[in-house]
C-alpha cells in the first residue's frame, strides 16, 4: 500500500540515525529508503539501532543528489523545521498522508528530510511540490531525524488503513510529470525566458524560484507539460526568426 512512496535522507551525519529511520519505517510498514551522500554507510552503527530492520538498510539506494534521488517521482515533499521568506504550499503530517496516500496513490512520492543541523537547503526546496511541517513545543522544536519519520510514518500508516474508503476518483488518463521530466522544463524555460528578452542577469534566479512555486503548485501532467514545451520552442523560433 505504501510501496509508491520513498523516504529520502540527504547528507545524514550520524550512521546511528539512518538505523533508527529504517527501524521507524519497518514499524510503519514502508520500505523504501532512499540516501543522499550520508556521511558513513553502510556502518555496523545504523545496523545495530535499525533493531531488526537490516532489511530496509540492505535495499536502501544511495545517491550523490537530491535531484538523482528524485528523478523518477512525480510528487515530493521537503521537510522544514522553519517558515521561509517565500511562500511554500505547507503540509502538517496527517495533510501529507491525505494528498500521498489517498488523493495520489498511484503516483511515485518522495519526502525527503534534511541534514540534521541545517535541514535542506533553499535550492533543494525548489524542486519540492509542498514542504512538510511538523508542529510540535516552539520553545523546544528540535526533532531528532528518526522521531520526524516516525511521526510522518505513523500518518501514512494511518492513511493507508482508511484508503480504501476515502479514495478520491481517477486521476486523469496522462501521469503526472516526474521530478526529471519537470527540471528538464524549467531548463528549457530559463532558457526561453533569456531568449525573448524577459529575463536578465542577477533577476534570473528569484523570478526562476517564484516560477518553480507556480508549477510545482498545479503539478503538471506530461500532456500539460508537452503544451507548454511547444509554446516555448515556438516563441523561441519566433524571436530567433526576428
Amino acid at each position: 500500500m505504501l510501496s509508491h512512496i520513498k523516504i529520502v535522507l540527504v547528507e545524514t551525519t550520524h550512521p546511528g540515525n539512518i538505523g533508527g529511520v529504517a527501524r521507524a519505517m519497518k514499524n510503519m510498514d514502508m520500505t523504501r529508503l532512499a540516501l543522499v551522500a550520508p556521511k558513513i554507510f553502510p556502518s555496523n552503527e545504523a545496523t545495530a539501532r535499525a533493531s531488526g530492520a537490516d532489511d530496509i538498510l540492505a535495499a536502501a539506494t544511495v545517491y550523490p543528489t537530491v535531484q538523482e534521488a528524485i528523478a523518477d517521482c512525480q510528487l515530493v515533499i521537503g521537510t522544514s523545521a522553519r517558515r521561509r521568506t517565500i511562500s511554500w504550499p505547507e503540509l502538517n503530517p496527517r495533510q501529507c498522508a491525505e494528498k500521498t496516500v489517498i488523493e495520489n496513490p498511484h503516483q511515485q512520492i518522495a519526502i525527503i528530510f534534511g541534514r540534521e543541523n541545517s535541514g535542506l537547503k533553499n535550492h533543494e526546496l525548489d524542486l519540492c511540490h509542498y514542504l512538510l511541517h511538523i508542529p510540535c513545543n516552539e520553545h523546544y522544536s528540535s526533532l531528532n531525524i528518526a522521531a520526524a519519520v516516525q511521526v510522518v510514518c505513523y500518518e501514512l500508516f494511518v492513511a493507508a488503513d482508511m484508503a480504501d474508503n476515502t479514495r478520491i476518483g481517477d486521476q486523469g488518463d496522462s501521469p503526472l510529470a516526474t521530478a526529471m521530466q519537470m527540471e528538464s522544463f524549467y531548463q528549457h524555460l530559463h532558457e526561453a525566458l533569456i531568449d525573448i528578452g524577459f529575463m536578465r542577469g542577477d533577476r534570473s534566479r528569484s523570478i526562476m524560484r517564484r516560477l518553480r512555486r507556480i508549477y510545482n503548485r498545479i503539478q503538471l501532467d506530461t500532456k500539460e507539460l508537452d503544451i507548454l514545451r511547444g509554446i516555448l520552442r515556438m516563441s523561441q523560433d519566433h524571436q530567433h526568426k526576428d
